[in-house]
């Protein structure tokens, strides 16, 4: 399996669950989760770059 795979889907997990949340009463919990979340894509989708 390739290096940076598993955190770049889990990212898309993380935040399609934060962006589901933004709309509930806990907005800035919700912030965050998106952010871990697009952290994780960034960092995930760096790693497929790199070791391609």
């Amino acid at each position: 399996m390739r290096e940076g795979l598993i955190p770049a889907v889990l990212g898309t997990v993380v935040s399609a669950s934060g962006a589901a949340m933004l709309y509930s009463k806990y907005k800035l919990a919700a912030t965050g989760i998106l952010g871990f979340g697009l952290a994780h894509i960034v960092l995930g989708a760096i790693d497929l770059v790199e070791h391609r």
